[in-house]
């Protein structure tokens, strides 16, 4: 499957409008074409985006991607047959939004599902 700007863009601008940063957030990407074109540049300095990207065939840059990419499939898609493209992106959806970050307990964060973590800091960030 092949990725465009505007899917990528799409994405993006539905994380920025849920969090809402306040300071510069770092992007990384690979060096594919939709991370590369003027409309992705554009779109990070009007919304405060630093662009990260790192030397063709880096692969360690993208460990924390390949990662959630691996426990999706041994997780849920596994032996999964789903009837059409709808019922399979409602089924990772409830995944991510549903379990992955809202329970499923990450070591890297203290044990705290990554909802949690994010309370945590908040709550820390407002009592400075």
């Amino acid at each position: 499957m092949m990725m465009h700007t505007d899917l990528v863009l799409s994405a993006l601008l539905a994380s920025v409008w849920r969090r809402k940063p306040q300071q510069t957030v770092i992007i990384h990407a690979d060096q594919g074409s939709q991370f590369t074109g003027s409309d992705w540049q554009r779109f990070a300095t009007e919304h405060n985006l630093s662009l990260s990207m790192s030397r063709r065939g880096n692969c360690h840059d993208n460990a924390v991607a390949e990662s959630f990419f691996q426990l999706l499939k041994r997780e849920r898609i596994k032996r999964r047959k789903y009837l059409n493209r709808e019922k399979a992106k409602e089924d990772i959806f409830d995944y991510i939004e549903m379990f992955y970050n809202s329970k499923r307990k990450h070591g890297y964060l203290n044990n705290q599902s990554p909802v949690d973590y994010d309370k945590t800091y908040f709550m820390n960030q407002e009592n400075v």
